[in-house]
């Protein structure tokens, strides 16, 4: 593991905010993200962090060549997003962690608008910011709710500031919680971990905000491919899908409170096994109902001993209530919206 570590100062000498960048072959991309950090506008030291997962890019060495004045960790294995996020988080010496995927790129007054936000409240906050489409410069999101499947819902209002989670590709969270919440879970490998993050936190009466100014624009679904909305559809891939589903069922296992977990996830569990034997019809392929849906269920099993032990640790910390924890929450399926609008999704290899 190599290191090339100089902080990026303004006015004060304390480390205020560590901007973590999990890479991996970002060749393409990493040059305009890490530009749009190092060129921020605000009053406070930060520094820069990169993790790159074992590229085989070649962009590496090119990396810390020309930003010798961030901290690069080089992985000699592919780990995935949780595990390069957590050895990130662990190398920081901020007051406040921002995750930043390689993808996004920073609007130049955007963390002096997280940090704003991020002192004026009274108990910890997980932040995030307006989410533009770096390819339209549409608005995308502000935040997202949940429905009670755990699917995300863009939350596109200007006047509702707390929401049920944020992405992961720009993620603000105070480092104290982050350690309290024992950061990403890494057997979740990819996906839904920041929904995890976001489900455990407001479980200990944390709140999930979004500040109403700023934001970041994002080339979605470059980094892993799929899970874009089109004129033309929904685009997916088998491995996006498959680490979608697994992991929300994980989320819900471990966080919904007993009365709520024991209505929703039978249902649950009904309505995925039917959606998978739908979609396998509709598009001639089996492989769409055991590599995902099968998947994602016998997963639960495979992964018992985890879920129960994590599900105690949680569920007996808790402050919040049934009603406050799905307060954000909305109640028609998204599933069904995006099958309205967009239609049936492709689900490419």
């Amino acid at each position: 593991m190599a290191t090339a570590e100089r902080t990026v100062t303004s006015e004060s000498k304390e480390i205020v905010c560590s901007v973590c960048i999990a890479n991996y072959n970002g060749r393409d991309i990493i040059d305009d993200c890490l530009r749009s950090v190092l060129e921020q506008k605000c009053g406070f030291s930060y520094e820069v962090i990169v993790h790159d997962d074992a590229s085989t890019d070649g962009y590496t060495d090119t990396i810390a060549t020309n930003y010798p004045q961030i901290t690069l960790i080089r992985s000699e294995q592919n780990v995935g997003y949780c595990i390069s996020n957590n050895r990130m988080a662990e190398r920081a010496r901020g007051r406040y962690l921002l995750l930043l995927n390689n993808d996004a790129t920073l609007l130049p007054d955007a963390l002096q608008s997280l940090h704003a936000v991020a002192i004026r409240e009274t108990v910890p906050v997980i932040l995030t910011l307006p989410q533009y489409n770096a390819e339209t410069g549409a608005l995308v999101d502000r935040g997202l709710r949940l429905d009670p499947f755990l699917n995300p819902v863009p939350n596109l209002d200007p006047t509702r500031s707390e929401v049920s989670t944020v992405h992961g590709a720009c993620l603000w969270v105070p480092k104290d919680l982050w350690n309290k919440l024992g950061g990403f879970p890494e057997w979740f490998h990819t996906l839904a971990e920041d929904l995890y993050l976001c489900c455990t936190a407001r479980l200990q009466g944390a709140k999930v905000l979004v500040p109403p100014n700023s934001g970041y624009k994002h080339r979605i679904g470059f980094s892993l491919g799929g899970g874009k909305a089109q004129d033309t559809g929904l685009d997916t891939t088998f491995n996006r899908r498959t680490l979608s589903e697994r992991n929300k069922n994980f989320v819900m296992i471990l966080c919904y409170p007993w009365p709520a977990l024991l209505v929703i996830l039978p249902l649950h569990i009904t309505l995925l096994l039917t959606e998978g034997m739908v979609l396998a019809l509709i598009k001639r392929n089996p492989q769409i109902l055991f590599r995902i849906y099968f998947n994602a269920l016998t997963s639960l099993w495979q992964y018992r001993s985890i879920l129960c032990g994590q599900r105690r640790i949680l569920q007996q910390s808790r402050t919040t209530g049934v009603i406050s924890f799905f307060s954000t929450f909305t109640f028609l399926p998204h599933k069904l919206r995006l099958l309205v609008k967009y239609g049936i999704p492709r689900i490419r290899s």
